[in-house]
C-alpha cells in the first residue's frame, strides 16, 4: 500500500480517497472546496504522537534537568553528561533514568494534542481559498500553538516534573511517594498556584519553540518538495526535517529553558521572579550557566520534534483512511 498525500499544513486538505491497482491514493480537490483539517482529529493524532514519543526520549530529558539543577555551589555533583549518566545508573539502575516520567507521560498526551489542535485551528482561520499560509501566518500559528500549550498543559506539567526530579536529587528519602501523592502534596502545600511557577518563561519558551519549529519544518518541507517535483516527503526526510526544526528551537531559547527550570525547582523561593532569577544566574554563575544541559536538551528535543512530526503525519493518514471509509 502506498500513499500520495498533500501537506497537512500548507496544502489544501479536502482530499479524496481513491483505489487503483490495490493502492490507496489521495488526490487534491479543486482549490475552491475549502475544507480544512478538523481540530478534533488534530488533538487525537497529536495526543497519540505525544504519548509514544515521550516514552522513547524521556531519559535525555531527565539528564538535561539534572544538569540544569546542578548549580555552581562549591563542587558540582556532575562533571558532565557522561558522569551524570554513570552516577544515575550506579545509584538507581536503568529505571533511574525514568524518575519523574509519570507526570510528563500523563500530560504529554494533552500537550501535543493541544499544540496541534491550536495550530490547526489557527491555520484554518488564516488559510486562503487554496488552503495556503504565508510565512508570517505560519509563524503566528506556531506562536498560538506554543502559548496555548504553555497555559493549559506545559506549565503545571513542567513544574511537577522538575519538583519530582529535584526531590529525588536532594533527598535520600524523597517526600513524593508517587504521582498522585506528589501532586496532592504540592497543591496542599502551595495551592494550585504552586503548579504554575515560571509561567512567564514557559510561555516565552513554548511560544518561541513552536513558532520556530513549525516555521523551520515547513520551510524545509517546502524546499524538498520543490526540488522533487512536489513529491511528498518520505519518512526519513520528514524525520530529519523535524529534527532540524527541534535543533533550531534549542539554539534559540535554551537560556529561557534554564530560567524556567530554576523557577520550577524546589529552591524557586530564593528568586523573586523570572527577572531576578536571570540576574542571579548571570552574576553568581556567569553567562555560560544559561547553556547548562544544552547538549542533552539538543538531543532530546531533536528526537522529540522528529518523532512527533513523523508520527502526527502517519497517524493522520490512518485517520483519513478510517474516516473516508465511514463516509
Amino acid at each position: 500500500m502506498s500513499f500520495v498525500y498533500t501537506s497537512f499544513l500548507y496544502e489544501h486538505e479536502n482530499n479524496k480517497l481513491k483505489r487503483k491497482n490495490n493502492q490507496f491514493i489521495f488526490t487534491s480537490p479543486p482549490p475552491s472546496s475549502g475544507k480544512k483539517r478538523s481540530p478534533l482529529q488534530a488533538i487525537l493524532a497529536g495526543g497519540i504522537s505525544g504519548g509514544i514519543e515521550i516514552c522513547i526520549s524521556y531519559p535525555t530529558e531527565f539528564v538535561k534537568t539534572l544538569l540544569q539543577l546542578d548549580e555552581k555551589k562549591g563542587t558540582k555533583k556532575y562533571k558532565g553528561i557522561g558522569d551524570c549518566m554513570k552516577k544515575t545508573y550506579q545509584s538507581a539502575g536503568i529505571t533511574g533514568f525514568y524518575r519523574g516520567l509519570s507526570p510528563l507521560f500523563y500530560m504529554s498526551i494533552p500537550k501535543v494534542g493541544v499544540r496541534f489542535m491550536s495550530y490547526e485551528w489557527a491555520a484554518n482561520q488564516f488559510k486562503d481559498e487554496k488552503g495556503n499560509l504565508t510565512r508570517t501566518q505560519n509563524l503566528l500559528c506556531g506562536l498560538i500553538a506554543g502559548v496555548s500549550e504553555a497555559i493549559f498543559v506545559v506549565t503545571p506539567m513542567e513544574t511537577i516534573k522538575v519538583k519530582f526530579i529535584h526531590d529525588w536529587v536532594i533527598s535520600p528519602t524523597p517526600q513524593y511517594k508517587g504521582f498522585i501523592h506528589g501532586v496532592s502534596t504540592i497543591i496542599r502545600q502551595e495551592g494550585i498556584s504552586g503548579t504554575y511557577k515560571g509561567l512567564a518563561p514557559t510561555i516565552a519558551k513554548q511560544g518561541s519553540n513552536q513558532m520556530i519549529r513549525f516555521f523551520v519544518f515547513k520551510e524545509l518541507e517546502g524546499y524538498i518538495k520543490q526540488k522533487n517535483n512536489n513529491k511528498e516527503l518520505n519518512d526519513l526526510q520528514r524525520f530529519i526535517c523535524g529534527g532540524l526544526a527541534g535543533a533550531a528551537s534549542v539554539i534559540g531559547n535554551t537560556p529561557i529553558d534554564v530560567i524556567k527550570t530554576r523557577m520550577q525547582g524546589l529552591d524557586a523561593k530564593k528568586y523573586k521572579n523570572s527577572l531576578d532569577c536571570f540576574v542571579q544566574i548571570l552574576t553568581k554563575e556567569g553567562p555560560l550557566a544559561f547553556y547548562s544541559g544544552v547538549l542533552p536538551r539538543l538531543v532530546r528535543v531533536s528526537m522529540d520534534v522528529a518523532f512527533v512530526f513523523l508520527l502526527y503525519h502517519r497517524i493522520n493518514q490512518i485517520m483519513d483512511i478510517a474516516f473516508a471509509k465511514k463516509n
